[in-house]
């Protein structure tokens, strides 16, 4: 699958249904037939959907972990906790589980954003808060994490 793009502000009903922007189903239509993946982000307060192929992707990388270690042990079940199967129902909503709504501290305005190739959903207020708090290091950041590499400097 090709990197996802974009990001758009959405609302959910009062059942926790989201209609996914019509630009990010186009995007994710030819992996839409196999579900997503739900969970809980690591890092941030958010939610991660994973298309199926990406869940399975990483799930081989997990599975890969010795769990006669208890650190890969305890990792595989945060890591999973909350976990859900889910589907765009024939509106091409997306129904978010009352346990990950209340996770990610979801109320009526979110935002779902794309990064790289699973999509972040947020509540509007903890995303902007997210951002903000990003920017003031983000350059620091970014230099740690791209500018690595002198030798791909090639492009212009």
């Amino acid at each position: 699958m090709n990197s996802l793009i974009g990001t758009y502000e959405c609302k959910a009903d009062a059942k926790g249904r989201l209609m996914l922007p019509s630009a990010l189903k186009k995007q994710l239509s030819p992996v839409m037939q196999n579900g997503f993946v739900l969970k809980r982000a690591v890092f941030q307060p958010c939610l991660e959907l994973y298309p199926m192929s990406e869940w399975e992707s990483l799930m081989q990388k997990v599975n890969k972990l010795n769990r006669f270690k208890k650190k890969n042990n305890d990792f595989i079940r945060r890591f999973t906790a909350g976990v859900k199967v889910v589907e765009l129902d024939a509106s091409g909503r997306l129904l978010i589980p009352k346990d990950l709504i209340a996770f990610a501290g979801i109320s009526k305005e979110l935002v779902v954003s794309s990064a790289v190739n699973i999509v972040e959903i947020w509540d509007k207020d903890n995303y902007e808060k997210a951002i903000d708090d990003a920017a003031i290091d983000f350059a620091d950041l970014a230099e740690d994490v791209m500018g690595q590499d002198d030798d791909d400097a090639a492009i212009s």
